[in-house]
């Protein structure tokens, strides 16, 4: 972050005043002692000849001064105005010496640049000299303060990192940084309550899944598992492959209203980059073997990655029925990026509930509420 500039009204002020101050000190080494006398004149100044007394007869002019005064009401132990440009100069030098107090006393501003989420560098911490503000611009003091509190660098401000309840929950996301904007203002946002949608032939999933090596790794904000191989799913005429999976407590998404325990989110990407989510609904029944090699594997310490010794074989995690529902979203974590394909599966996949348990001391909650349906379309299969 940049000092904050010295505003250039002050500036000049200081800097007229300080020329002011000096002329004026100056003046009794031009005309005047301090005290209505003329100083007597030296070898390398010689005094100027006196000027030649006015004639008696001569006629007092109305004369006026600079200031519209005339001149006979100044005082009489003071010809010249030299009491007029005492006080003068005792103002100025009064006014220049506040500026210059105002100038010491320069509020001090600790700046904290905060680092990224993930392997960003330590906080620093700079401390900035900053000048003081004339009252003719106290009121944008306020405004600026202000704009500096967006950006995370305002005094005492600390870096929040975006989560599911308390500060930094779903409905501070938007505001906490610049590239998470489309959580508050996108119009296709996830989850959903899917509801109303229209009934079609839908093309089945394509599903090519092969046993592939893994590894597991508490991010913070769920439990994921990062798939190796060649894993994919064909859906519209395009392939995407298979990135990683991951687990949220309850479901994110609701069926005409119903929520479910558990939800597994599939994460796919073709090579244009477009995203892909299948969801697997969670309900309490028979143990899940697919999932517990997860939870066999979770590493001691968040931000770890700890592979799985043996393969898994992600069909287990299927259900029977390949019927789904689809529709256009987005990512249901920051930074909430919309164009995504979402396809959830219609039949819940069984989890045991001390399956749930284990995931539930780690994350009791951590699903984003629903979001507008806003009239997308959604399409069911039959």
């Amino acid at each position: 972050m940049r000092p904050l500039p010295v505003p250039r009204p002050f500036v000049s002020t200081l800097a007229g005043l300080t020329c002011w101050a000096g002329v004026l000190l100056a003046l009794p080494a031009w005309g005047s002692d301090g005290h209505g006398e003329a100083p007597a004149a030296s070898a390398a100044h010689p005094a100027h000849p006196a000027k030649a007394p006015e004639r008696a007869d001569k006629p007092k002019s109305d004369k006026r001064d600079a200031r519209g005064e005339p001149k006979e009401g100044r005082d009489a132990k003071d010809p010249k105005g030299d009491t007029d440009l005492g006080a003068l100069r005792e103002r100025l030098t009064t006014r220049l010496a506040e500026a210059q107090a105002r100038g010491e006393r320069s509020s001090v501003m600790r700046v904290t640049n905060s680092g990224g989420e993930h392997g960003a560098p330590p906080s620093r911490t700079k401390t900035i000299r900053r000048a003081s503000v004339p009252a003719a611009k106290a009121e944008s003091a306020p405004a600026s303060a202000a704009a500096h509190a967006e950006e995370g660098h305002a005094p005492g401000a600390a870096h929040v990192h975006w989560a599911y309840l308390g500060e930094g929950g779903p409905s501070q996301w938007a505001a906490l940084k610049p590239e998470f904007a489309t959580c508050g203002l996108g119009t296709r946002q996830s989850p959903i309550d899917i509801r109303g949608g229209i009934r079609v032939d839908l093309e089945p999933i394509r599903f090519d899944y092969h046993p592939s090596a893994f590894s597991v790794i508490d991010n913070g904000h769920t439990v994921q598992a990062n798939i190796a191989g060649n894993n994919s799913i064909e859906v519209g005429g395009r392939r995407y492959d298979l990135l990683q999976f991951h687990f949220h407590r309850p479901s994110e998404e609701r069926v005409n209203g119903r929520q479910y325990d558990m939800v597994i989110h599939l994460v796919h990407k073709d090579p244009e980059g477009r995203l892909a989510v299948v969801a697997l609904l969670l309900e309490q029944g028979r143990a899940q073997p697919a999932i517990q090699m997860v939870w066999n594997s979770l590493p001691l310490e968040k931000n770890q990655e700890n592979p799985a010794p043996t393969p898994l074989d992600l069909n287990l995690l299927l259900p029977e029925d390949r019927r789904y529902y689809t529709y256009m979203g987005s990512l249901t974590t920051p930074p909430c990026s919309e164009g995504v394909l979402w396809l959830v599966m219609k039949q819940p996949v069984p989890i045991a509930a001390d399956q749930v348990s284990i995931f539930a001391r780690l994350y009791p909650m951590n699903a984003r509420p629903i979001q507008p349906n806003a009239g997308r379309l959604i399409k069911e299969s039959n």
